[in-house]
């Protein structure tokens, strides 16, 4: 019995992993955002006591959200980001990048947001693969960040394509340890570890990378997208990605980025009344702690099926067990 108890697990143990995987969280509630930007929101973070929010079409600003319970209001924090470190990317990245930038407004297309537990906020560049960090008090610096990311990187086949390069950001409390998520075609994480002030690649920059399609939840229908990162967070020694097209939170290992479980949020982001007219995900923006996680939607010009055109953000309850269960 023994014997066959141990195949069964053998042969089973990925459905029920599997299975497991999709435990559905629950919402809590949803607010629209008054005073971000056109829509864009890229990324949250719990700093000093606050939610953030950072626009992709905005260069020189933070938003400090306040909630009344119905919505959330932003306020402008505004600073002034001194000329981006060349990281080595491709002319003609750079080159399309600056385009979009003068089009749409974002020069800089700041995509993802994180901070530490002194409250310094770092917002990662998309068009520049890079990171500037906006500290308490102070000016904001960009961050030196060795040029083996890119190069290592773009070796794994990541920060190949155009508006694909880094959409998420973590960093520890300490503000020791900085985690990158490239978004897709590849997909990958890297990390670098401060030491004495210098940053750098401790045995490599890239944790993980993975290409292939995948098809999305039901509600979505059956065509497939490029599996895809869209948000990071950094919490109780694990890494948490905003997967954006399977509309689900998977948490990671620190030392491989290997998935250890996941937990999906379509059921309530999926309903009738919360549909976007675009067959793909907008959820861009991730922040995990210890009660839940807060999802940030990225809108941009579209208006949901039941007329709001303001950007969301969700808060979902942690799952049962917490964020570090197994199964």
């Amino acid at each position: 019995m023994p014997r066959l108890l141990a195949i069964w697990l053998l042969l089973c143990w990925p459905l029920v992993a599997s299975a497991a995987a999709l435990q559905e969280l629950k919402l809590l509630n949803e607010q629209p955002v008054n005073g971000v930007s056109g829509g864009n929101l890229s990324g949250l973070a719990w700093c000093d006591g606050a939610l953030w929010a950072v626009s992709d079409r905005d260069d020189q600003q933070l938003y400090r959200l306040q909630s009344d319970q119905s919505q959330w209001h932003a306020t402008a924090e505004a600073f002034l980001a001194p000329p981006a470190p060349d990281t080595r990317l491709p002319w003609g990245l750079r080159m399309r990048s600056w385009a979009a930038g003068l089009v749409r407004g974002g020069e800089l297309d700041f995509e993802g947001l994180s901070c530490d537990a002194a409250g310094n906020r770092y917002l990662v560049s998309e068009a520049r693969a890079a990171v500037l960090q906006v500290p308490v008090i102070g000016e904001p610096k960009w961050l030196a960040l060795p040029q083996g990311v890119v190069r290592q990187a773009r070796a794994s086949g990541m920060l190949l394509h155009y508006n694909s390069l880094f959409e998420g950001i973590a960093v520890d409390p300490a503000g020791e340890r900085l985690y990158l998520a490239a978004e897709r075609m590849r997909r990958g994480l890297l990390v670098v570890h401060k030491s004495r002030a210098t940053w750098r690649c401790t045995g490599g920059c890239v944790l993980f990378s993975e290409a292939g399609n995948e098809s999305g939840p039901e509600q979505m229908g059956t065509k497939e997208q490029p599996r895809d990162f869209s948000g990071l967070a950094f919490f109780n020694e694990k890494l948490f990605t905003l997967e954006r097209q399977a509309h689900r939170i998977c948490r990671r290992s620190l030392s491989n980025a290997q998935v250890e479980r996941c937990w999906s949020f379509a059921a309530a982001a999926l309903t009738p009344e919360r549909r976007y007219p675009p067959a793909y995900g907008l959820a861009e923006a991730l922040w995990v702690d210890q009660d839940g996680a807060w999802i940030g939607v990225d809108n941009g010009r579209f208006s949901r099926a039941d007329g709001e055109s303001r950007p969301i953000i969700w808060r979902f309850a942690a799952p049962k067990g917490g964020w570090g269960a197994t199964l």
